[in-house]
């Protein structure tokens, strides 16, 4: 098994399912536009064209909560509830890119949260994505919208710790929620070959996102 430490720093995680006005749609896709343009170009710059063309497929706003939609494209995490927050987008695309997902790959999210990281993930493998949240409302919220938004992304309610055993192996795992160490379950599920990002340390402390092969 091979580590690899990407970054050191602070990691923060059709049919409408909100009514939008017509102001605020192209309010939200001029910042979308802005934002996506912004981050090919930071420091760690989002280079991958399939990850840009998933992050301006799938609908941000669709995931944030109505009283937030003007930080859907802002350089901030977003609070979904239960303590709970949607990862700020060049985070989520970062991991995204780093996991190097390849069309057909088998991959597994730790923590769906709100749905969007699991949903930007079905764009690029267009196969199903396994998604594990431990938050049961915030389970049955992703479950409805990933379905009203038609993508492959299955979730299921439990503790991710553990993986998804009955689905294993998996090509690809990603967890989104920084933890202090690397659940052997998790490992084991892995293939040979395979990659797992995860934002290792505390969560309210400093970080480092690791690349594990």
């Amino acid at each position: 098994m091979r580590i690899i430490m990407l970054i050191g720093g602070i990691f923060f995680v059709l049919k409408s399912l909100y009514s939008f006005n017509s102001e605020l749609s192209s309010h939200l896709t001029k910042e979308k536009k802005i934002y996506i343009n912004s981050i090919q170009h930071w420091k760690v710059p989002i280079r991958d064209k399939r990850v840009i063309e998933a992050l301006w497929k799938v609908p941000r706003e669709f995931f944030v909560p109505p009283r937030f939609l003007h930080l859907t494209y802002k350089p901030t995490v977003i609070p979904i509830g239960y303590g709970q927050t949607l990862t700020d987008m060049y985070f989520v695309a970062l991991m995204t890119q780093e996991l190097e997902v390849k069309e057909g790959d088998k991959c597994l999210e730790i923590g769906t949260g709100s749905g969007y990281q699991a949903s930007i993930l079905s764009q690029i493998t267009k196969n199903t994505v396994y998604s594990i949240e431990i938050v049961k409302p915030l389970a049955i919220k992703a479950i409805k919208r990933v379905k009203e938004l038609g993508y492959n992304v299955k979730i299921r309610i439990g503790d991710g710790y553990f993986g998804w055993k009955e689905e294993a192996p998996f090509d690809r795992i990603i967890i989104t929620c920084a933890i202090d160490h690397i659940p052997p379950p998790l490992i084991q599920q892995l293939k040979p070959g395979g990659i797992m990002i995860i934002p290792l340390g505390n969560p309210f402390a400093r970080q480092r996102l690791l690349k594990v092969r």
